[in-house]
């Protein structure tokens, strides 16, 4: 039943466009539907009803009733919210037309068609009409299974040409979206009898198929060697290896693709914009301001779909505007019964998309949540790291759907996140801590030297200013290097400063040594509490010396490698500019040589229009010799025909002059009949002597009048 609803027929005239006659179908459509008025604009084409009943709408029928001659049709299709719409517009040389959104809500229901067809010619010089579809996204929220399959089986079924757009590369979740092709196959058959129809056999009276990468961002390259985006997708629709259930699933869907799709083509985008703000109104911007390879290949794809697209053939029947009505119309009665199945993968797609939107939705919180102002301890940074993640992830459960793979996917990318941002951050105020601690140890520095070069300096005071000091610095100062840093400030000081005063001190009090031996006792206490302290820092400063070392060898091992790295450049660019030079030489020697070949194409040049000149000249004379000759020609035609007329004359005449002769002679025999004898052996010699005469002229003013245009002739 559904045969005459597919395909294209193989052996058919483009000529042989049949109009519809009045049918079930056509006898439905409403009567009072008045043409489209106004300027161009999309137009509704298909919508289901409140009863889930698919319509045409009445201003589109009206519209395709004024179209009598072949059409070719081009239909996007695709996910929701990807810019479907932005693709037609760009096909019809507009920034607007079709309606394209910058929220999440999907701008268009049904199929949507532009009003105004473009007037098109094949390459076979077949004159048609191009029409505009618009399909709502396959899987929008509003949507049920069943409804995207009839949204896409319609839009193949009406197509000449195919546009699945879509966002990124070709990955599994991509190829399970389309496996309501498979469906298809199972409840679309092309005879009205038999069995189920096999993808090969629907193929056959399938559109060209053209998959849309909108955003790609991988390069094409398989085995070292770059690809066609046509390859890609060749490569992408192979058969996966392995066995099992899900395999032979996701082959089967591949399967159909390349059977429902012998006739099928790639194209990528990239991304047009890095703004985000400027991506949500895309339509308003100039495509000057977009990317000069997102305009490359937006050229690309309008060429070949302008190039590539025929008009519609049904069978042998060419589309047009009517035949389309009644097709269409026949179509949604067999969707409106049942005959195209629900999507078997929509609820993995859903997951997917909702899942991949919490995860960002999740680190964005983790990130916007983080309490940076905790100090740049381990303790303090990890409970701050806990209550990001706890929120986030109440963020990410309360966006994510299902409990399948497409979740734990992105938990655990969720949490290679978490743990790859704490470290940054570690890393970072770690980093930042170290620096406020070496810059608190060269304060610290300076202000016990002054403390200990003071006039007034003693072992007390220095004692309290170390003291404030430190009690300071372990207050203001945090970070896993702070104590060792404290311990070398301490080591340094005592053999530095404070030894110097202390040498200082005890020449002053020599005299007073056995007065102040008990406080020296105290101090000697002190000190020998330092120098374990000391001790101490010793341990932990040869530690981190020994990593010094190693770190400076490492510096030097990246410094070596660098150093041979810019040599190796810097021959390399004395040899490009040897070359340089070198071909430098051979542009000018070429441009020498031109200009030689220039000077001798001018001079033959010269010589050639002075030969034409004097060719031009000499034709000239001829011409003017030719009119002369032929003057002189006409000149001696009139003589010959005065001749002639002189020689009529003449016969003339002779004619007279013998008719009085015989009167004379009549007459003179009746008179003188004695004498008739004598009298006409006169007679005969004055006739003959007559002709004679006469015959002598004629025969000498014809050949002067030869000669004349004898001569006349050989002059011209």
């Amino acid at each position: 039943m559904m045969m005459k609803f597919f395909g294209k027929g193989k052996d058919s005239s483009p000529y042989n466009s049949l109009q519809p006659s009045t049918s079930p179908s056509s006898s439905r459509l409403p009567l009072n539907s008045t043409p489209v008025t106004g300027p161009a604009r999309p137009i509704r084409l298909v919508y289901c009803d409140e009863k889930g009943k698919f319509r045409m709408d009445p201003e589109a029928v009206a519209a395709l009733q004024l179209v009598k001659e072949p059409i070719g049709v081009v239909s996007v299709c695709g996910r929701a919210r990807q810019g479907k719409s932005f693709i037609l517009n760009q096909l019809l040389g507009r920034s607007s037309g079709f309606q394209v959104a910058s929220t999440h809500r999907p701008c268009t229901k049904g199929l949507w068609l532009w009003s105004a067809p473009l007037k098109r010619t094949a390459l076979d010089g077949t004159e048609y009409n191009l029409l505009l579809l618009d399909s709502e996204g396959i899987d929008a929220y509003d949507q049920t299974g069943t409804y995207s399959t009839q949204i896409f089986s319609l839009a193949v079924l009406l197509s000449s040409m195919f546009i699945y757009n879509q966002m990124g590369g070709i990955d599994e979740s991509a190829i399970d979206r389309l496996s309501l092709v498979t469906q298809m196959t199972k409840h679309i058959r092309i005879r009205a009898s038999g069995g189920k129809t096999t993808p090969s056999e629907l193929g056959q009276f399938s559109p060209i198929f053209v998959w849309l990468l909108r955003d790609f961002y991988l390069d094409l390259v398989e085995d070292n060697r770059k690809i066609t985006p046509r390859d890609y997708l060749e490569i992408a629709l192979r058969p996966v290896q392995g066995s099992g259930r899900d395999i032979a699933a996701k082959n089967e869907i591949r399967d159909s693709i390349r059977a429902l799709f012998p006739d099928r083509e790639c194209f990528t985008l990239v991304r047009p914009l890095s703004n985000e703000n400027e991506l949500q109104r895309l339509d308003q911007i100039s495509l000057d301001r977009l990317r000069p390879e997102f305009r490359a290949g937006l050229d690309a794809l309008t060429k070949f779909v302008f190039e590539r697209t025929r008009p519609k053939q049904v069978g042998a029947t060419v589309l047009t505007g009517p035949v389309l009505i009644g097709i269409t119309e026949s179509y949604l009665d067999a969707i409106n019964n049942g005959a195209v199945p629900t999507i078997s993968s929509s609820w993995q797609s859903v997951e997917e998309a909702e899942c991949r939107r919490a995860y960002d939705s999740a680190t964005e919180t983790y990130m916007s949540t983080f309490d940076r102002s905790k100090p740049p301890e381990e303790v303090a940074l990890g409970e701050a790291h806990e209550a990001a993640v706890q929120k986030a992830l109440a963020v990410y459960n309360a966006g994510a759907v299902g409990v399948g793979l497409a979740r734990k996917k992105y938990e655990g990318l969720l949490q290679k996140f978490f743990r790859k941002a704490f470290e940054d951050h570690k890393k970072n105020v770690y980093m930042e801590a170290d620096i406020r601690c070496s810059s608190a140890i060269q304060s610290m520095e300076r202000k016990l030297r002054a403390a200990c070069h003071s006039s007034d300096a003693s072992i007390d005071n220095v004692v309290k200013v170390l003291d404030g000091l430190i009690s300071e610095y372990e207050t203001s100062c945090h970070g896993p290097g702070k104590w060792q840093k404290l311990a070398t400030f301490l080591q340094q000081s005592s053999e530095g400063p404070i030894l110097d005063l202390v040498k200082r001190l005890i020449d002053q009090i020599g005299s007073e040594r056995s007065s102040l031996m008990l406080k020296y006792r105290s101090i000697e206490d002190n000190m020998k509490l330092l120098k374990k302290q000391l001790e101490d820092s010793e341990r932990y400063k040869s530690e981190y010396l020994k990593r010094y070392d190693d770190a400076i060898n490492d510096k030097k091992k990246l410094a070596d490698d660098y150093t041979s790295r810019i040599n190796n450049l810097q021959g390399e660019n004395i040899s490009l500019r040897e070359k340089s030079s070198s071909l430098s030489k051979t542009v000018d020697s070429l441009k020498n040589e031109i200009s030689d070949w220039k000077r001798k194409y001018d001079q033959v040049l010269t010589k050639q229009k002075a030969m034409e000149d004097q060719v031009c000249s000499e034709i000239e004379v001829l011409k003017s010799r030719s009119t002369a000759a032929e003057a002189r020609l006409a000149a001696a035609r009139e003589q010959a025909l005065s001749a002639q007329e002189e020689v009529e004359e003449w016969k003339r005449k002779y004619g007279v002059a013998v008719r009085e002769a015989k009167a004379a002679l009549e007459k003179a025999a009746i008179v003188q009949e004695r004498t008739s004898k004598e009298m006409q052996q006169r007679e005969d010699v004055l006739r003959e002597e007559f002709s004679s005469t006469l015959a002598e002229k004629v025969l000498s003013y014809l050949s002067r009048s030869l000669s004349r245009a004898r001569i006349s002739a050989e002059l011209l």
